[in-house]
């Protein structure tokens, strides 16, 4: 098992629909994992990465979290308070895309929640959509032994036009080692409707490294976003139905309008 504050997972995010007609996408990115608690020390001894400001690699607070002016760690922390989980809050380590070049779309930060023994407590799922909105779903872990960590949540806001919200989500997570896994099956009344998966491998975190990602996977964060309206555009044309958005109205809970 990996010990590193931070590290880099090289791998792929992949798509299945099911229904009503068969949809598949495969994109190769990369994610940053780094602990919240860390992230200024992690700017200070990289000159390729930097913690709220700009640069060619970067992660500032107002990228995450529903509710402004907190960083991450703080937002992490309060939100397992809100679910009555605070012994889950002694580190954090969030999964997520950094900024490239000052722009950054995350639809979906995973938060590694560990209790002060070391074992992992909870997860926290921080769903973005492209509507400048976000949701948190805090799950705790019930079993932190088992290798997958399986865990069951209704769908609670409004991510894609083509997915209605009488949905489940049911996640199959591999926590951070040398590889990392996070799939999410969206499950309504008839069963399956979509399987979303990233898979990647570890590496060390340095500016080597860095360099190397920005070479492989060039204005990564741009292309997220593009694909999306682009797979999108797809669905449409296979004569998916289209949903009206459905704005979250949750107090308190809405995060900033412009995530990227």
């Amino acid at each position: 098992m990996t010990t590193d504050t931070a590290a880099l997972y090289f791998g792929e995010v992949v798509h299945e629909r099911q229904r009503p007609r068969k949809h598949r996408l495969r994109y190769r990115v990369f994610s940053m994992l780094v602990d919240v608690d860390e992230l200024e020390s992690l700017s200070a001894a990289h000159k390729l990465f930097s913690y709220n400001a700009g640069g060619l690699f970067s992660i500032k607070d107002s990228d995450h979290g529903t509710r402004p002016n907190l960083t991450m760690a703080s937002w992490a922390r309060q939100e397992l308070e809100r679910a009555g989980l605070e012994e889950a809050g002694h580190h954090i380590k969030a999964l997520c895309y950094p900024r490239i070049l000052g722009y950054v779309f995350n639809p979906l930060t995973v938060y590694f929640c560990h209790a002060k023994s070391g074992s992992l407590s909870a997860i926290i799922y921080e769903v973005h959509n492209t509507f400048g909105e976000r949701h948190a779903y805090v799950i705790s872990v019930n079993d932190e032994a088992r290798t997958i960590i399986r865990q069951t949540g209704d769908k609670e806001f409004f991510v894609s036009p083509f997915i209605p919200m009488d949905c489940t989500y049911k996640f199959r997570v591999h926590p951070p080692e040398n590889v990392v896994r996070v799939v999410m099956r969206v499950e309504d009344n008839e069963g399956l409707l979509l399987a979303a998966s990233f898979a990647a491998t570890h590496k060390a975190f340095s500016d080597r490294l860095l360099l190397i990602a920005l070479l492989r996977f060039p204005l990564m964060t741009v292309k997220v976003i593009a694909g999306i309206h682009w797979e999108a555009l797809k669905l449409w044309r296979k004569r998916i139905p289209y949903l009206d958005h459905a704005p979250k109205t949750t107090t308190g809970d809405s995060g900033p309008q412009n995530p990227g």
